[in-house]
């Protein structure tokens, strides 16, 4: 299993040589959102699709 920074190292590899720092932190930031949810659903922390719809009517009124 790779460790984060590897998986940092390998994205940043893989960008083009032009690539500037917002595009780095762009990969960097939605890789660990993607991460973090990944893990909140093997945890089994989600929500079903007509409580989500639930919660957002509440929001909207």
């Amino acid at each position: 299993m790779k460790t984060i920074k590897e998986d940092v190292i390998e994205m940043i590899e893989n960008l083009p040589d032009e690539a500037d720092y917002d595009e780095i932190m762009s990969k960097i930031y939605f890789r660990q959102k993607v991460d973090k949810s990944l893990k909140q659903i093997e945890e089994g922390k989600v929500i079903t699709h007509d409580e989500a719809n639930k919660r957002i009517a509440r929001w909207i009124k």
